[in-house]
């Protein structure tokens, strides 16, 4: 086997001259047979094994979100970033917002805590959660009933294979919600060769942390089975310090307890078609402890402890495609898919905040039945066409219950459909440039009849190094049902936003230790929606321009030490608006800058890193008079081999104890310690 390490991203400004460090670490192990696949390796080339590490692992990467096919990080016009099994494995993450924590250009900062379990936050290139795309194995999840976004702390990385993250505009291919960016999670997959696989995992931690995880692969002939399960649980009782207020003390009513299931089945029907079903079951019970009181002026008002609130998540999510190649060649590939998620949120308050209030409890359920039939044509050499039709109807109902009264108020029921019809062209104009041209019409019951999104991108393979790439898109997202009709937090009025992106970047090699990425990009968004406090209601604020750099370096120093790094400079700004005085502020939560850095040792299946995670300081208002301060952690992982069957998995996150808040009232998680074995039968 050989070892591969894969990095992400950085960029530092240095005065006018921007200066690259390192990248995101990202471990990976493939056999020699697919490395040599992949970049035709010379075995008696000294220099390949370092060629193969930095910069063809990253850039010769298999990727889906670019393309809506599969390509590789190489082709797309769009920077895109990948996290494997491997890296989440040793990095320790347990949800997908934490597997997101080290990389460039999204910010993934829990809004409600850093304790496990508590929602998450997606801000991509200045955008919100609700404007960044989420995808399951390249179908949205996106909830169009309350808030637009989704959760990702709800999904546990036991059942995750990859994470694929596209910043930037990507209607053109999926729709609505992604105009900061396409945010892909793609599943566990059977066994590809005949066989039977078994493993299992056993962790414990700070705060009552504890997991458990068992998977079964097989395929036989033509068929091949995963089943996988895991439970995970926290207490998540840490002592914290909010510097906002001096105050101290120990969290409490954040337990939190997880259980998930997949099941995959696929198998071939002949030589030439295939069919897979998929169930993925999620479910998250979590005591919500909300915030701690901090000053009016950083909360809107007062921002009073909780105890006692519960929050319940179940996720059903269903998948059945089915794939044929065309022809006689595999040039044509044909894909259809059905799909049906029965998503249900509830939030319980037993005990009433205020007199004005009864204890009650909120209710959302959410259906989506969808369906995806497209078309991937090679066409002619250096010539491809991707096509297709994607169908999304979904139900929504939100009701509150009385509990003292049991009395039970329908807020809002309503259907959305969504129709979308796409195309996207690649033509390779010489073996050095190559353009991609794409559009989609969408018909969208909220979206005032239609959109039309658009894509232009390039690449220019300037010298056997060197690698220059741009692209430019038209992107929408429309507002919710709770948007429109839940009174009386609601506006009817509320029209789609709609956005322009833009960005340009440059791959450059450096040598045959290092790779060097950087981009710059633009977004313009116009009629923006943001919750008004004065009015209680969401508002369609103007247009909101957000422009910055993101910028990737990998080197590996010796034979088994790789140094890496990340910044990403942001600037999301309110140019037009209902508030004069708001002009040309900084949008609040959204424009902090992030940088990651550290040094990972790796051979023989022995990995002990290093890594340092760092966040600027934040306004949370559009006033820009308040604002959070900005935090370093450093973190210890590492992974022991016992064996060629079992493995030891150890971190310490937040090494020197910093104390933060990642919303006001709400504090980041101190030193934490975790450990665990994993076994394969």
């Amino acid at each position: 086997m050989s070892t591969v390490f894969i990095c992400n991203s950085l960029v530092v400004a240095f005065s006018t001259i921007v200066l690259p460090l390192c990248s995101l670490p990202v471990l990976a192990q493939q056999s020699a047979q697919q490395s040599d696949e992949v970049l035709e390796v010379d075995p008696d080339d000294e220099d390949a094994s370092l060629r193969l590490t930095v910069t063809g692992e990253i850039l010769d990467r298999p990727v889906y979100a670019p393309f809506r096919r599969e390509g590789t990080v190489r082709e797309s016009s769009q920077p895109v970033y990948v996290i494997d099994r491997d890296q989440i494995e040793a990095q320790g993450a347990r949800t997908v917002d934490e597997a997101l924590r080290y990389l460039p250009g999204v910010l993934s900062e829990g809004t409600t805590g850093g304790q496990l379990g508590a929602l998450s936050g997606q801000f991509v290139r200045g955008g919100t959660s609700a404007q960044t795309l989420i995808l399951l194995d390249g179908r949205p999840l996106n909830e169009v009933g309350s808030s637009g976004a989704f959760d990702l702390s709800t999904i546990t990385t036991e059942a995750v294979e990859q994470i694929e993250v596209l910043p930037g505009g990507g209607s053109v291919l999926y729709g609505s919600n992604a105009i900061g960016g396409v945010i892909n999670i793609i599943t566990r997959r059977p066994l590809a060769e005949s066989g039977i696989e078994t493993t299992a995992t056993v962790e414990a931690g700070s705060f009552g942390y504890n997991q458990q995880s068992m998977q079964l692969q097989q395929r036989v002939a033509d068929s091949s089975l995963l089943l996988s399960y895991s439970r995970t649980a926290a207490k998540n009782d840490f002592p914290f310090s909010l510097r906002s207020t001096d105050f101290e003390g120990t969290r409490t009513n954040a337990e939190v307890l997880y259980n998930n299931l997949n099941l995959q089945l696929s198998g071939d029907l002949g030589d030439r078609n295939r069919l897979r079903f998929g169930v993925l079951y999620l479910s998250k019970d979590l005591g919500v402890p909300g915030g701690f009181p901090v000053p009016d002026s950083l909360a809107g008002g007062f921002n009073a402890l909780t105890a006692d609130d519960q929050q319940f998540t179940e996720n059903w999510l269903l998948d059945l495609a089915y794939e044929a190649d065309l022809g006689q060649a595999d040039d044509s590939l044909l894909t259809a898919r059905l799909y049906a998620d029965f998503s249900d949120f509830r939030f319980s308050d037993p005990v009433a905040d205020n007199a004005f209030e009864s204890p009650s409890q909120r209710d959302t359920d959410q259906t989506s039945l969808g369906a995806q039939i497209q078309h991937d044509w090679q066409f002619a050499d250096g010539q491809n066409l991707t096509y297709g039709l994607d169908y999304r109807t979904v139900t929504a109902e939100n009701s509150t219950l009385d509990l003292l009264s049991n009395a039970r108020t329908q807020n809002y029921r309503d259907t959305i459909n969504q129709l979308g019809l796409f195309s996207r062209y690649q033509l390779d104009i010489t073996p050095r440039i190559s353009t991609n041209l794409g559009i989609r019409q969408d018909f969208n019951d909220l979206a005032a009849g239609s959109f039309t999104s658009f894509n232009v991108g390039s690449q220019i393979r300037l010298t056997d190094t060197t690698n220059l790439r741009a692209n430019f898109a038209r992107n929408f997202r429309v507002p919710t049902l709770g948007d429109l009709f839940f009174e009386p937090f609601n506006n009817p009025d509320l029209q789609p936003e709609r956005g322009l992106s833009f960005d340009v970047g440059l791959d450059q090699s450096l040598g045959d230790r290092g790779l060097w990425r950087f981009s710059f990009y633009r977004n313009d968004i116009r009629d923006a929606i943001s919750f008004d406090l004065e009015s209680s209601t969401p508002q369609n604020i103007g247009r909101v321009e957000s422009i910055g750099i993101e910028t990737t370096l990998n080197y590996q120093l010796f034979d088994d030490l790789f140094a890496f790094a990340n910044y990403t400079w942001n600037r999301p700004k309110i140019r037009e608006g209902p508030t004069p005085e708001n002009a040309d502020n900084l949008l609040p939560f959204t424009h902090a800058n992030s940088f990651n850095a550290g040094l990972a040792y790796e051979a023989n299946g022995l990995y002990v890193a290093l890594l340092t995670h760092s966040v600027s300081n934040v306004f949370v208002d559009r006033g820009n008079q308040e604002s959070l301060g900005g935090h370093t952690t450093f973190d210890f992982k590492l992974r022991v081999p016992l064996g060629e069957s079992f493995a030891i998995n150890a971190s310490v996150d937040n090494i020197f104890d910093a104390q933060y808040e990642e919303f006001p009232g709400f504090p980041g998680v101190g030193r934490s310690f975790q450990a665990g074995i994993r076994g394969a039968f």
